[in-house]
């Protein structure tokens, strides 16, 4: 490394903007740049489908840190800027203009992007994607003028705009190819609350179904279902999943799955280039195996410890995955990493608002959810991370402190 060493992170994204930070606090001295393809400062991307996408929330309200705090910081921004080229011997990285930058460390934090509908007419106008600031702010004018969407995709994208929408007071049709909303993450017994939440709520509700095609000739108004049904529509909104921004990582050749792959450590198979975010494969020592997270508190986590691995600290990224979601009057946590195979164990009654549940593996817990039940997270964390049997029926039971399961 040089004496005055450049760590370069390519994505202006909650990962990349938590490690340039990082870098900072962790002691380092040297130059930062951090390089966005958006023209934005960085922002939290979980209100876009929520508190921003229903006018609740400003941009100002979002950033991760306005302009003066990045100056203070002495990161230098380079927004709206595509990165075509990472040189692995010269170590430089070259933009769309043919401009380069040599880095000693570099982290790719280039996210996800969303999948569109691979149906005919899936790329008509009133087809909204949602993803970046830009797309809710096309989504949300949209919204105001709608009387009726279709939404296709019960996942969590989904799920939070479906909400968001009924709150809105916009009829709302909810087109998921599971049994119920959320099933591939939640399972049946926990997505089958969302679908009775999303019902009480107005939403109509679609349940193994799929899309064949996006009706309209110069826009969308509407869908039709696999069976024929139509589904009239002033717009579209699609969540059917993400695909990681991984391209310029497999041009560059390094290794790609799912992903990036990158280690313990999240260094890729290049060494001194790291990955974090939604775009990372990383192997987790716990789980023993590679995952790939595209939660927030992923981004902000993994972006810091790779930038202390950046400058040599050696840490293993070993945290369990950690989610929230709000939909209506419900508000979650989710620790751990569910499968929806798993045993569920319930703590009080979904009916009344406010439970936990817990999805069992060998008798251990795997992840754990709090659901209107607050300033439990650490002590679930704990109970995920211990790797200990429970049995179900002290799980079950309120009156058993959670304190308890953890230390017995």
């Amino acid at each position: 490394m040089t004496a005055s060493p450049t760590h370069v992170i390519v994505g202006a994204g909650l990962a990349g903007a938590n490690a340039a930070r990082a870098l900072r606090e962790e002691g380092f001295d040297g130059r930062i740049v951090l390089i966005g393809d958006e023209a934005q400062l960085p922002y939290d991307r979980p209100p876009l489908s929520k508190q921003y996408l229903r006018g609740e929330a400003s941009p100002d309200d979002i950033r991760v840190l306005d302009a003066d705090g990045w100056s203070q910081l002495d990161v230098d921004l380079v927004l709206g800027t595509a990165v075509t080229w990472v040189d692995l011997n010269s170590r430089r990285v070259t933009f769309g203009n043919g401009t380069a930058l040599g880095w000693d460390r570099l982290l790719l934090a280039t996210g996800a992007e969303p999948r569109a509908l691979p149906v005919r007419g899936g790329d008509l106008p009133g087809v909204h994607l949602l993803r970046r600031l830009a797309d809710a702010d096309r989504l949300r004018a949209a919204l105001q003028r709608a009387d009726r969407i279709v939404v296709v995709g019960g996942g969590w994208l989904g799920s939070e705009v479906a909400a968001s929408a009924r709150q809105m007071g916009v009829e709302v049709s909810l087109v998921e190819m599971g049994s119920v909303p959320l099933a591939r993450t939640l399972g049946e017994r926990v997505g089958s609350i969302y679908r009775d939440l999303h019902a009480s709520n107005g939403v109509a509700l679609h349940m193994r179904a799929s899309v064949t095609a996006v009706l309209g000739d110069r826009r969308a108004t509407g869908v039709q279902l696999h069976d024929g049904t139509v589904l009239p529509a002033d717009l579209v909104v699609v969540g059917v999943g993400v695909r990681p921004r991984a391209q310029l990582a497999n041009r560059v050749g390094l290794a790609v799955g799912n992903g990036i792959e990158v280690d313990v450590e999240l260094q890729t198979s290049a060494p001194g280039i790291y990955a974090a975010g939604d775009v990372a494969s990383a192997w987790h020592p716990v789980l023993n195996r590679r995952l790939r997270v595209e939660h927030w508190a992923n981004a902000i986590h993994q972006g810091r410890v790779a930038a202390a691995n950046m400058l040599g600290a050696n840490r293993p990224y070993d945290r369990q995955p950690y989610f929230f979601s709000d939909q209506y009057d419900l508000g979650m946590e989710l620790t751990g990493h569910p499968d929806p195979a798993m045993e569920v164990v319930f703590r009080g009654d979904p009916s009344d608002g406010a439970f936990m549940a817990f999805w069992l593996a060998g008798g251990r817990v795997s992840a754990a959810m709090n659901a209107n039940i607050w300033d439990v997270t650490d002590t679930l964390r704990e109970l995920v991370e211990s790797g200990r049997p429970i049995a179900s029926e002290r799980l079950a039971d309120p009156s058993e402190p959670l304190d308890a399961l953890v230390s017995s």
